[in-house]
């Protein structure tokens, strides 16, 4: 059974930095394209940043330059280093991981439970 386990959020003050983490476990054959979102209360849930298996990166734009974005295949993990956090980063930010399960099947889209991030003003 496929399971994507997000830990890493928190309350933080405006301006500070929180690093999330995204841990992919069970039995996959593949694991393609992983990206976080995030859903603000009240809001529809939006892409934050995606990251491809060569590595190649894409940024909603209100975070590109304080938010990073990376992965290690060898540890089927993402991480996402939040930096200068603002009040409307507060959301609850989940992990998306495309992966193929086993020989024959099409790449399918998971989700994980979702953490937290609550930055004060």
């Amino acid at each position: 059974q496929v399971q994507l386990v997000e830990s890493g959020g928190g309350l933080v003050q405006a301006g500070g930095s929180l690093r999330l983490t995204c841990v992919v476990s069970g039995n996959i054959l593949s694991l393609n394209s992983m990206g976080w979102y995030r859903q603000p209360p009240g809001k529809q849930r939006e892409l934050v940043a995606g990251i491809n298996f060569d590595g190649s990166q894409n940024y909603a734009d209100s975070v590109k330059g304080r938010f990073t974005i990376s992965r290690d295949n060898a540890k089927n993990a993402m991480y996402l280093q939040m930096n200068s956090l603002k009040p409307e980063d507060t959301a609850v930010y989940y992990c998306n991981a495309v992966l193929i399960v086993r020989v024959g099947d099409f790449p399918r889209g998971y989700w994980g439970q979702g953490t937290q991030v609550t930055v004060s003003s």
